[in-house]
């Protein structure tokens, strides 16, 4: 539109220059005539001058009332922006576009990406080293299971027996637990005081051969390395995320190709276990630790299977049979 306007103006400007350039041409070398002789030239140049209005005037109107094509490009555009309003919008979001009084919907302004809210679980408030007595009916259970993995492990596993640890202390775990943050329950705890992690292949070595049991002091180095590496929180259930600073890492495997290192985990609120299969991730695969050596201690005296694994013996080392050749 200005660019009309601006060329209307310049047009009319030219004409005037034209006009006034022819009669300034014609005026030397000719003697000034009488001035009843002299033709009146007012009523001409007016009519020049209303010419040069003119023009402008209808330069103007043009520039200022669109055109059919002008009027469908706007109805295109106000079109495109509605649909991408309706796309992008969010039902009961504040920046949801709404339709004014006239019936048009003003332009859309996506609303920010929430910021990453850092795991509360990972920066937990300080509080006092407390020694929790163990529930007396949950500590005989767990010892019970562990009796009968000891017994076979003698006399058919020898090597394996050997990797067992050695009885933990009860305000090691007293003081883990307060640098966590975390309740260890009560089978996790019997069975930390039983046997405080592994000195080598552990016995839980179905989730994966090689498998190493945290003693108390590198379970809470690795939930310390997991919170530093990882301590935002992606969701509300702790199934569905990679790491929870409420999970308590007890078993540990380190990947023969990477330096890259996956845990089996006990759920501080519930005391679930669970471990990653590489296929449907990181979630609960037995109630508790004490399931968890009962499974054990079954599968051992009886063959069965856990996870689709069963025990088998080479050189008085536990192994656990895939059944793939």
């Amino acid at each position: 539109m200005l660019k009309l306007v601006r060329l209307a103006l310049t047009a009319a400007i030219l004409t005037a220059i034209a006009v006034r350039l022819r009669r300034r041409a014609g005026m030397p070398g000719r003697r000034p005539e009488p001035a009843a002789v002299r033709p009146a030239r007012g009523p001409r140049m007016g009519l020049v001058w209303a010419a040069i209005a003119a023009i402008v005037v209808v330069a103007l109107a043009a520039a200022l009332i669109p055109t059919e094509a002008q009027e469908a490009s706007a109805a295109g555009w106000r079109a495109y922006q509605d649909e991408q309003a309706a796309m992008t919008a969010t039902p009961g979001d504040p920046a949801t576009p709404r339709p004014t009084a006239s019936g048009s919907v003003p332009a859309f302004t996506p609303a920010r990406t929430p910021a990453e809210i850092p795991d509360p679980n990972c920066s937990p408030a300080l509080r006092p080293v407390t020694v929790r007595p163990i529930d007396r009916k949950v500590g005989r259970a767990v010892g019970r299971q562990w009796r009968r993995i000891e017994r076979w492990l003698k006399v058919n596993a020898p090597r394996t027996y050997r990797t067992l640890g050695d009885p933990g202390r009860a305000r090691t775990i007293a003081v883990a637990e307060s640098q966590m943050g975390v309740d260890f329950p009560d089978d996790l705890r019997a069975s930390l005081l039983r046997h405080n992690g592994s000195k080598g292949r552990s016995v839980f070595g179905f989730w994966y051969y090689g498998l190493h049991a945290l003693s108390i002091r590198e379970i809470r180095d690795a939930w310390r390395s997991l919170c530093s590496w990882q301590r935002t929180d992606l969701g509300t259930d702790p199934a569905t995320e990679y790491w929870n600073g409420r999970m308590i890492p007890f078993l540990y495997f380190e990947m023969r190709d990477s330096s890259y290192s996956e845990y089996a985990v006990v759920d501080s609120a519930g005391g679930a276990v669970g471990w990653d299969d590489t296929i449907s991730g990181m979630s609960p695969r037995l109630p508790s630790t004490y399931a968890l050596l009962r499974a054990v201690a079954d599968a051992l005296e009886r063959g069965k299977e856990i996870d689709g694994w069963r025990p088998a013996v080479k050189r008085g080392v536990l192994r656990w049979d895939d059944g793939n050749p």
